[in-house]
Parts: structure tokens; sequence; C-alpha cells
């Protein structure tokens, strides 16, 4: 019987062509980072919204979204208009994702002011599951313009990807769980409750024409300004919501795979604010604030039945285990912007103190909360330099 040959050594024109490549990536991600510091460094300009205005739209919507990579809570979808008449953006604008919370939070009022239309729109997390995370998007954004006005004429969205239009062609089922990084998406079924808002249908209410636009976060002022006025609103909802459901630190981490929230959800399980669809730590079906826990009367009982609740699949995938994002490769090798603008969850953290869950009795179970540290970048799609 002849012995298995060892395998070959590479050949020093292989090795030349994996150093090359390995070269090339540094070189791509360098230039990457050159351009996200040079477009952080700048302020948003109202260039792209006057171009699109003098082409003889009447108003321009600028459009983002915040809460898309999430695990909790909604997704939010901030929108401000304007129009050849309105001036330069306030001093400070910037993507919220650079501002500080104290910051955002005062341009605020300046951005209501400054624009001569604004709305924030939701989805819930139950919606999401229903529908899938693309057409939740495009029902917050729909919520959002049902409020305005007058309707706008033309949209300007961050990204390459045009969520917001509605598909041409209908499936006879709604899509369960459209995953996060799928933009081939199958459309809702025509007649489907969420498909409409107030009874009138989405493809009615959103703009006809949707321009898209890669950094536009960056680059468009009214995208930047809908980027702060959706991650304010988002971010007083969580903070809010973990009154409600303590335990996960989403006054801190607002609902993000930050450690301390994946920590929470493999010991308390998931809460009715996530994201069931989307395989979580914990995710076994059963909501962990609705199971009796009357009776327990030792810590140790409590974490005993806690750690029954929420074991972590086998199949939950590497990326949310890790709290670290890379779709098909895109995160570059500083883990830090891809291509589309995506950003490393991997550097996730949360702070503050978490609570304790209510037994179904309404008597606090004493489960000890989850350590805290500071959160920086933990949204698949933000550089999130503050939490």
């Amino acid at each position: 019987m002849t012995p298995a040959s060892a395998p070959r050594p590479p050949t020093k024109k292989a090795l030349a062509q994996q150093a090359a490549a390995q070269r090339a990536k540094a070189r791509k991600a360098a230039a990457k980072k050159a351009l996200l510091k040079k477009l952080s460094a700048q302020p948003p300009t109202l260039r792209e919204e006057r171009k699109l205005l003098r082409e003889g739209h009447r108003f321009v919507a600028g459009i983002d979204e915040v809460g898309r990579g999430s695990l909790a809570g909604p997704v939010t979808v901030g929108i401000v208009v304007v129009d050849l008449e309105t001036p330069s953006a306030p001093t400070g604008v910037r993507d919220s994702k650079l501002l500080a919370p104290a910051a955002r939070e005062k341009l605020v009022p300046k951005l209501r002011r400054w624009a001569p239309m604004s709305a924030v729109g939701h989805a819930g997390a139950d919606e999401i599951d229903e529908i899938g995370i693309i057409a939740g998007l495009r029902l917050a954004a729909a919520r959002a313009f049902a409020t305005l006005e007058v309707k706008p004429d033309c949209a300007l969205l961050d990204g390459s990807h045009d969520w917001l239009s509605v598909p041409a062609e209908a499936v006879e089922e709604a899509p369960q769980g459209t995953a996060l990084f799928d933009f081939e998406e199958d459309p809702v079924a025509v007649g489907h409750p969420l498909t409409f808002v107030d009874g009138v249908p989405i493809a009615s209410i959103v703009p006809a024409r949707v321009v898209t636009q890669v950094k536009a976060d960056l680059r468009c002022a009214a995208v930047a300004a809908a980027s702060v006025l959706a991650k304010v609103e988002r971010d007083g909802l969580m903070v809010q919501f973990a009154d409600e459901y303590p335990g996960y630190g989403w006054e801190l981490n607002k609902g993000y795979s930050a450690p301390d929230h994946l920590a929470a959800l493999r010991r308390l399980g998931p809460s009715r604010l996530h994201r069931l669809s989307w395989n979580i730590p914990g995710s076994d079906g059963v909501y962990g604030e609705t199971l009796d826990l009357d009776g327990l009367g030792s810590q140790e009982d409590a974490a005993e039945l806690a750690d029954s609740m929420g074991p972590v699949p086998d199949e939950v995938t590497e990326d949310v285990a890790n709290g670290l994002v890379d779709a098909e490769g895109l995160v570059d090798a500083e883990g830090l912007v891809d291509a589309e603008g995506l950003v490393d969850a991997g550097a996730a953290g949360a702070a503050g103190a978490g609570g304790s869950p209510v037994a179904a009795g309404g008597r606090p179970v004493e489960l000890a909360p989850p350590q805290h540290s500071r959160a920086v970048g933990y949204d698949h799609e933000e550089l999130t330099l503050f939490p």
C-alpha cells in the first residue's frame, strides 16, 4: 500500500502572488481609511440636494436609518426635507455617528427649525420578524413620510442600495426574517397589512424618484441631519425600553450586539422587543419575561432557571456570537470600513448597569446584573465613535 504523499509546499510563484494580494488589500484598506478621514473632517453640504432641486424637484428628502443591525428594538428612519430656499445647515451638523450624544441632542431643535419639513418613523421588532428588515426599513420610512405636510418628489438615500422603492413584482407570502445583508429582497405580498400606512399603500407614500449616494451621511447635510434626528429619537426609545425590560443594558448598548447584551440574552433569554427571526443567542422560542418565576427562593434557583431559558444554539453564527460583522469579507484588514461603509462591530462594547427581571407575580428576581464596558462601534453599518 502506497503511503499518502505529503502535501507539496507552495511554489515561489504562488507565494509571490499571495504576498502581492496581501499588499493590494492593505493598500485598499489604507485608501478607504484615508477617504473616511477626509470626509469626516469636512462638514456636509447641500451640494447634492441643490443639484437635484435644480433638476426640477420642489422638495428633496434626505433619508438615513439607525437600528438596522440591532438585535432588539425598532429600526428607525429619519427624514429631513429641503428646498432651494433652505440655507446652509446649522454649524456642527455631522453624521450622527461622529457626534457625542449631548451634541446630537443639542442639534435636534436647530435642525427642526432649519428644515422646511422633517419626520421620524419606526418599524418594530415584531414587524421586522414578519416582513424582514428591508421591508421594515421601507415601512418605517413610509410612516415618517405620511406625517409630512407635502410629499417630497425626490429622496436622497445613504448607501448604494435602494431599499425605499417598493418592488414591482409581488409574491404570495411575506418573507420571514430577511437576512441582514440580503439586498436581493423578496417583496412582501400585495395586500399584506404592513404594505399600508393608515390604509394607504406604501408605494403611493414614498417619493417616486430615489437617488442613492454612498457616504451621503458624511457628504450631504440633509442626510446627516436625518441621521441625527433618527439616532436621538431611537436612543430615547431604547432608554425607555430599558426600564421596562431591565437586565439587557439597552440604556447604553441601545439593543446592538455588545458583549453585555449577548451575555444577558444567554442568561435571561429574549424579550418581546428582540428580533427572534435573527436567531439570536438565547432565542429558543420562549420570551424570558413571560416565564413564571414565582416560588424561586434563592439567587441560585433564579440563576439556574435563567441558564435553562436561553442556551446558545449551535447554529448561532460566528459574527453574532463574537459581535463581529463581516458580510462576505466586506470588512477591511483593520476591521474598520468596507466598500459600502459597513463597520466591524467587534470593537463594540457597552457601559452601565443592568437591572433584574420581574417575576410573573410582580416580585423582582435577584439575578446578578451584567457587567458593562464602554460601547463603541456596535452598529453593523455605522462608524459609531460615540454610543
